[in-house]
């Protein structure tokens, strides 16, 4: 099974990295670019194949390594 994990810094929680992404957009001269936001992807590929114990297993992942909960969230999708 693999699984797709999407992380992004929370709403209200400063993004210096997106920042500068809409920074250098303009200074390319893309016009009409608003708020950016940077996030990261990890896809993982388990042993697993039952999906709620896959999905278990990544939440827990996620809150203890791959996600700094406090200042992201994050978003989980299956696929067998």
């Amino acid at each position: 099974m693999k699984a797709r994990v999407h992380i992004m810094p929370k709403q209200g929680v400063l993004d210096p990295q997106g920042k500068a992404v809409a920074q250098a957009l303009a200074s390319l001269g893309f016009k009409g670019v608003g708020e950016v936001r940077q996030g990261k992807v990890i896809d993982l590929e388990l042993a697993e194949t039952d999906p709620a114990r896959a999905k278990e297993t990544v939440d827990a992942m996620c809150r203890k390594l791959l996600a700094n909960t406090v200042v992201e969230s994050y978003r989980i999708e299956l696929e067998a």
